[in-house]
């Protein structure tokens, strides 16, 4: 056995690591709103008059398709004239997203103000080119709850271990503001794999474009979430990195990238895609609605100790609203681990002669193999208890504008639920612990049949036999079946997959998922 002394200049070396990398209070800054909308800007001409003519509501629209989501975003920061406010956890250096980087760039050259505001534990890794972006005069960069060591593994590792409690909580919000005029919230993170420009895997998923006063309450959101004290601007945590060298050289990169992302396959795939002609043409239908909610957590949830984080979570409005269903509720969460309360509830609706229905990630299509033992444990108790329950296949017979390179698999991403084919969310909140208690997340809840019957349309397509398994019950043990093949064990996950579900399983490891 080795004594544990031998360990001591290693151990020694981390505590300082650790005590040289944790997270000062932020600077004492003052608090910064959205710019009010005019009546200058494209995107102004574009929704006043319709706005003027239907006081009081907003329209919205259900973005399904990748392509369209990102031509609407693109769109979007092309024709912003004023303000550009960005909200993410994700944002990827690909194809994608450093067209969008590019984008944000050339609006702020041209006077617009932009604020971007990323969650840290995917941002740290472009710090550089965060801090560059920072040094022009129109860009503040903000990272939320943000790691104090800014690169490296050791520096990740040890702040990781000594701050994990803090760490642990991250802000899952992705919201897209252009002149306070027009928004688009939902599932989507920034990259290829969001907008159909994988020639991998390619996620399922769905945002909501909206115009009218809603737009105002998704930037009240931004504003609350920007000026809290977990929203740290670049040069407080990098100073030395924000130069305008850093700029130059950010800004030359990107625009080698744009030369080259003009004849790439997903450009061209873009400018000859009809619907996404006829979109820029603007044939881009809405509907109305009165009733709405642009919901968020406060961001303090991530400071907060996990029995007062749930009060603010926005399952608390959501939950009971699945709960006060009628006939039907069609949930898709890719990341489902409903634990006992929230399985006994469904269940309970399922017993009492309301239809639950629910679509879930299978254990092969899952890019997250770890959920799937939480969720599982939970599997069978639903489908016993007259709960439906449809598993997602890796490849989700997608069409062409879904995934314009064929790509090899698809993965549900989609946070979305209808009830009663008369009120709709759409948003990043899924039903497990990680969006309950530990996440910021947001969403938008609107009552318009057209919608939610448009979102049960998207269900069915999405549960039928080509795209899903049912999952069953035969002989008292799970079946899965899309009416051409059928399976006794989580269809075509190998071992490595299956290990890992297992583990998590067994550790009871789902209040981290």
């Amino acid at each position: 056995m080795r004594s544990p002394v031998k360990f001591l200049p290693c151990l020694l070396v981390l505590a300082a690591l650790s005590a040289c990398t944790q997270l000062q209070p932020r600077p004492t800054l003052p608090d910064e709103f959205a710019v009010a909308p005019g009546q200058e800007t494209p995107l102004d001409k574009a929704t006043h008059d319709v706005e003027g003519q239907r006081p009081g509501q907003s329209a919205f629209r259900l973005v399904v398709e990748g392509t369209e989501a990102y031509v609407t975003r693109m769109q979007a920061a092309r024709l912003a004239m004023r303000s550009l406010d960005v909200q993410t956890y994700i944002w990827h250096s690909d194809l994608t997203g450093l067209s969008f980087a590019h984008a944000l760039l050339e609006a702020a050259d041209r006077g617009v103000k932009v604020r971007l505001l990323l969650d840290d534990m995917d941002a740290r890794a472009k710090n550089d080119g965060l801090a560059a972006l920072s040094f022009h005069p129109n860009i503040d960069v903000r990272m939320f709850n943000p790691f104090a060591s800014r690169r490296g593994k050791m520096g990740f590792i040890s702040e990781g271990a000594s701050s994990f409690g803090r760490i642990n909580r991250r802000m899952h919000n992705k919201t897209w503001i252009a002149d306070n005029r027009i928004a688009i919230a939902g599932g989507r993170n920034i990259g290829d794999e969001y907008f159909g420009a994988s020639d991998e895997v390619n996620f399922v998923d769905l945002d909501f474009a909206m115009i009218g006063p809603v737009v105002r309450d998704a930037s009240a959101s931004f504003d609350k979430y920007w000026n809290s004290p977990s929203a740290y601007p670049m040069e407080a945590l990098d100073a030395a990195s924000v130069t305008k060298e850093g700029l130059e050289k950010l800004r030359t990169a990107l625009v080698e990238h744009m030369k080259g992302a003009a004849d790439s396959r997903y450009a061209v795939a873009l400018r000859s895609n009809d619907a996404i002609q006829r979109m820029l043409k603007g044939d881009w239908p809405l509907q109305w609605a009165t009733t709405y909610q642009f919901v968020s957590d406060d961001p303090l949830k991530v400071t907060m100790e996990k029995k007062d984080a749930k009060r603010t979570y926005v399952g608390s409005v959501l939950v009971p609203m699945i709960q006060a269903t009628q006939k039907q509720a069609s949930i898709i969460s890719p990341y489902f681990v409903p634990g006992e309360e929230v399985t006994t509830a469904f269940t309970g609706m399922a017993k009492s002669g309301r239809e639950v229905r629910i679509l879930t990630n299978s254990l092969i299509a899952n890019d997250v193999a770890a959920v799937h033992g939480g969720y599982s444990r939970y599997r069978k108790d639903l489908v016993e208890g007259g709960v439906q329950l449809w598993e997602l296949k890796p490849l989700a017979g997608q069409k062409a504008e879904s995934s314009l390179f064929g790509s090899s698999g698809a993965s549900l991403h989609t946070k979305a639920f209808a009830v009663d084919t008369k009120t709709l969310f759409v948003g990043s909140y899924n039903l497990d612990p990680r969006s309950t208690w530990l996440n910021c997340e947001q969403g938008v809840l609107v009552e318009n049949p057209i919608l939610a019957a448009e979102l049960e349309q998207i269900f069915a397509q999405q549960t039928a036999g080509d795209h899903a398994w049912r999952v069953t019950l035969n002989d008292k043990k799970l079946h899965w079946s899309d009416g051409k093949e059928a399976f006794d064990s989580d269809p075509k996950a190998g071992w490595g997959r299956r290990f890992q579900a297992w583990m998590t399983k067994v550790l009871h490891l789902d209040a981290q998922l």
